[in-house]
């Protein structure tokens, strides 16, 4: 029994991780690295396995540093079996067909305006839509929380609610293998407790191998109720400014989270009931109605919502902007509107040309609710860069920058190690899907043999 690293190893995205057991290859997640280099090199090299060979994929949920190289796995010969839930296949089939889309697009791009020492290769998509719908084939099984699936006679699988985002889980396996027994649990990304939408993460009683993530493993979260407060009170300094404000949105859970939360404060009286709000994202508004495709997998407050007829994500004054010319429209607003509009970190989408529009106006409001890679327009905006480029100009920062990092679906520090804590017998631990210097402070707190694996390293199990 084995077990090796392909990605977010002492790094926080690109997701990938091969268990092999009783003769099967079975992989946890094909996710993308992020943070400005979903085109670059590290997405593009080989796998460091061969994916013909991949018997299985087991896929914790559906953001693109977790399942955004599925169609990379399809194009270079995976035919095996891909398991999630219900919600994480809807939701993977929108984000891997908007990334391909995506790609081929920045390909097209390139291609237009590349310079003489760019070799041609590099302008080639990493996959294209015809491999993101040929994914979508390879989905068998829908897995529910709690409910074993049999991979083969040794093998068994059950999912748990990783309360992270919508239908996502931890991976727990329990693995006969040459006469041994092994229970292994993979987290996935492990939710932020006390979050208004989902449950608390799930997890098994006793696990023999625990493969955790530490994305905020040095650090606490501020207080959730501080962090709607903020928000609240930043919207309506804006509005009485006779701004605007921009809320870079990332498509899943952040965006109907942050609507939830709209119309929370227009019920409350906390926002000015005649606010303005554009979803001006085609995927975050796709994910929406996935969401409301789903309301079993909420908390059963929010369930009840839903069976009432009150949609949680639903508010007054609420546009979708679908069309490019729905977006292009917004920018004739002078004041009153509340714009989320993707990418989060900045990175493409339509919040760059509402970047470009209000950036320079002392009077609106950028208001960042989300994780910002180093080397994003979003990272530069929060560090405080008096110049940004957007479109190949200059744009000066003068509106008003808000970071509430309240609002993060990842558990924190002590969440992660109350997670941890209340699983019995962990003979050893691997952590993932952190910064080094995180996973470095995260391991003293862990009991047993703790590795921080790199890339392309295996383990005997």
């Amino acid at each position: 029994m084995k077990i090796s690293f392909h990605g977010a190893d002492q790094d926080v995205t690109g997701s990938c991780h091969l268990l092999e057991c009783d003769g099967k290859k079975i992989l946890i997640d094909c996710g993308m690295f992020q943070g400005g280099r979903e085109l670059e090199e590290e997405n593009a090299e080989p796998f460091g396995f061969e994916p013909s060979e991949i018997d299985f994929v087991i896929l914790t949920h559906a953001h693109l540093d977790h399942c955004g190289r599925l169609p990379l796995l399809v194009k270079r010969g995976f035919k095996g079996e891909i398991i999630t839930t219900a919600a994480t296949r809807e939701l993977a089939k929108l984000v891997m067909v908007d990334a391909a889309h995506l790609q081929e697009e920045e390909a097209l791009r390139r291609t237009k305006h590349k310079k003489m020492n760019v070799k041609k290769d590099d302008t080639s998509p990493l996959y294209l839509l015809l491999d993101a719908f040929r994914t979508i084939d390879y989905f068998g099984r829908v897995a529910h929380y709690l409910v074993p699936i049999n991979l083969t006679k040794n093998i068994q699988v059950t999912l748990y609610d990783a309360g992270h985002i919508l239908g996502s889980a931890s991976i727990y396996l329990i693995v006969n293998d040459s006469g041994q027994r092994k229970t292994i649990l993979f987290s996935g990304d492990i939710g932020n407790q006390g979050r208004p939408l989902l449950n608390t993460p799930q997890t098994p009683p006793q696990a023999d191998i625990v493969v955790t993530e530490t994305t905020y493993g040095d650090r606490r979260h501020r207080p959730f109720e501080d962090s709607i407060v903020e928000l609240y009170d930043a919207i309506n300094r804006t509005l009485k400014e006779g701004g605007n404000v921009i809320i870079p949105t990332f498509a899943l859970e952040r965006a109907q989270e942050i609507l939830f939360f709209l119309n929370k404060g227009i019920k409350q009286l906390a926002l000015p009931p005649s606010i303005q709000v554009f979803l001006d994202s085609p995927m975050a508004i796709s994910a929406t109605e996935i969401f409301q495709r789903y309301p079993d997998f909420f908390k059963s407050s929010i369930t009840q919502l839903f069976d009432t007829n009150n949609d949680p994500f639903q508010l007054p004054g609420l546009h979708f902007c679908r069309e490019t010319a729905d977006s292009m429209a917004i920018n004739r607003i002078h004041s009153g509107a509340i714009i989320m509009a993707g990418s989060g970190m900045c990175t493409g989408g339509r919040v760059r040309h509402h970047l470009e529009h209000l950036l320079a106006r002392s009077e609106c409001a950028v208001i960042f609710v989300g994780y910002a890679s180093q080397g994003t327009l979003a990272r530069r905006i929060i560090d405080g860069a008096s110049t940004v480029r957007i479109f190949n100009q200059e744009i000066n920062v003068r509106a008003h920058i808000y970071t509430i990092n309240g609002f993060s679906a990842h558990a924190d520090r002590d969440e992660l190690i109350a997670w941890h804590n209340r699983i019995d017998n962990v003979a050893r631990t691997f952590l993932v899907h952190g910064d080094f210097e995180v996973m470095h402070a995260f391991k003293q707190n862990i009991k047993g043999v703790v590795d921080m694996p790199e890339k392309g390293q295996s383990f005997v199990l």
